[in-house]
């Protein structure tokens, strides 16, 4: 009897064992394609189109015409004028303001997520990786500070703290490839 639980035991951790590299297998490609499904979902969802995929290809569509229209010379004036009206509204300017802020700091011609560093945060050598915004805060009369901003990881969201410029080091590495090292929580590997 005894041999026959010695022999249950390791067959019982094995075929957990394969359970779990199973899942670390199919948990990743399941949400992946679960996000891309509901995505799909809400924008076919948006124009009411009975035929999958569809919604999708016109609202990608139509973002990406806008894009190539709000790029124009012609459109300039119009877009000036859009965006001095949504700066004015109560409310709208705020949200506004700061989605477009961040969306600027992510893909626009203002790009601020291109400069990785490395921060000291306390005096036992704990480091901390952001992206320095600003180098000079002089315009709220704050000097020889930087402001850093700190993404969470496993989450889109993070911290902007202003750091003494002398605590930051400056980190070598794709911009893209630092964000998803630091959202990933330090699991992705930063070899290319």
């Amino acid at each position: 009897m005894k041999k026959l639980i010695q022999r249950q035991r390791p067959i019982s951790r094995r075929l957990l064992n394969y359970f779990l590299k199973g899942l670390l297998f199919v948990l990743p490609i399941f949400i992946s394609f679960y996000v891309i499904y509901k995505l799909l979902e809400f924008l076919d969802g948006l124009l009411h189109i009975p035929v999958p995929g569809v919604g999708f290809a016109i609202v990608i569509g139509v973002i990406t015409l806008l894009g190539y229209l709000g790029t124009g010379l012609l459109s300039k004036p119009f877009l000036d004028l859009f965006e001095d009206l949504m700066s004015r509204t109560p409310g709208l300017k705020m949200i506004y303001n700061s989605v477009k802020d961040m969306m600027e700091a992510f893909v626009g011609e203002k790009r601020k997520f291109k400069e990785p560093v490395m921060v000291t945060m306390s005096s036992t050598g704990i480091m901390k990786l952001g992206f320095v915004t600003q180098k000079d805060l002089s315009s709220i009369e704050i000097d020889g500070f930087v402001a850093v901003y700190f993404p969470h990881s496993y989450n889109f969201s993070g911290n902007l703290y202003l750091v003494p410029k002398d605590k930051v080091k400056p980190v070598e590495g794709r911009s893209a490839q630092m964000m998803q090292f630091i959202v990933s929580g330090g699991v992705t590997d930063l070899e290319d």
